[in-house]
């Protein structure tokens, strides 16, 4: 079977439970053949089908995420070394990186905390967009906080980067020119892609039966986090924007909204 022919017959076999056949049957041909995807359609998908492409489709079939079977996502201008144990990052948690760079324009926040930061996502993002930055990561979860420390040192970020195991901010004293935060916010009876239920942490995803519980312990502690002209960017789902504002309003902090690319609110900008 040529190239064309297997990743037609793969995009038609993934079809039934991925949004993106297509793409995931480029990206695992690309990791079979040991190239980038981009790499891969600039050859024109020449030559015979990599031998490992087929255990490749199987486990995407069998629901593990494309990140997980490659080891790796793109996040912004960086790549990402993702895995169990670590949430994958995802396209409108950007977001929130374009929401800090209205506000600090080139000049830049000096320091950065990441809350619930996972594989180092939004830290290592905003430390590769502005250089002089210094932050801390701070995850409940060693797993994923052992793929930051691994995508700090590969960026060339481990003397700026700092990541440490914590319930959001217990024992933080610090404050911070930019506070990020996707934390967990699915209602607990969500119904969830089996790739993203089956496999991803169940820690970094539900938020109680209105996906608000992380929300409302966080929205107490935010005033104290920010420094003079300050902002903390929080990640929200779907429908949930007027709920988690009040939150944050009630705690006398200015909120302003930022939408994705979709139209769809997903940033609040807060500040003190």
């Amino acid at each position: 079977m040529k190239i064309a022919e297997a990743l037609n017959a793969a995009a038609a076999r993934l079809a039934g439970m991925s949004d993106t056949p297509r793409l995931d049957a480029e990206l695992l041909m690309a990791e079979a053949a040991g190239v980038s995807r981009e790499q891969f359609l600039l050859s024109g998908a020449e030559g015979a089908v990599p031998a490992g492409f087929e255990a490749l489709v199987q486990r995407r079939l069998a629901g593990e995420p494309v990140a997980y079977i490659t080891g790796r996502r793109a996040f912004w201008s960086i790549e990402l070394e993702v895995g169990p144990g670590a949430l994958v990052p995802r396209p409108d948690s950007e977001t929130l990186i374009e929401a800090a760079l209205e506000h600090f324009g080139k000049a830049g926040p000096k320091t950065v905390l990441d809350l619930g930061t996972g594989p180092g996502t939004l830290l290592l993002a905003t430390l590769d967009q502005w250089h002089q930055a210094r932050g801390i990561g701070i995850d409940r979860s060693e797993e994923a906080l052992d793929f930051a420390r691994r995508n700090a040192e590969r960026l060339g970020f481990g003397n700026r980067a700092a990541f440490r195991i914590g319930d959001w901010i217990d024992g933080l004293e610090e404050r911070f020119d930019l506070v990020l935060c996707n934390p967990p916010y699915i209602d607990d009876t969500a119904e969830l892609p089996r790739d993203v239920k089956e496999w991803e942490p169940h820690s970094a995803l539900f938020a109680g039966t209105e996906g608000l519980d992380d929300y409302r312990r966080l929205a107490p502690m935010t005033g104290e986090l920010l420094t003079e002209g300050g902002i903390a960017c929080f990640e929200i789902g779907v429908g949930q924007e007027e709920a988690v504002r009040a939150l944050f309003i009630a705690e006398g902090l200015k909120v302003r909204v930022k939408h994705d690319l979709g139209g769809r609110a997903r940033c609040l900008i807060v500040e003190r």
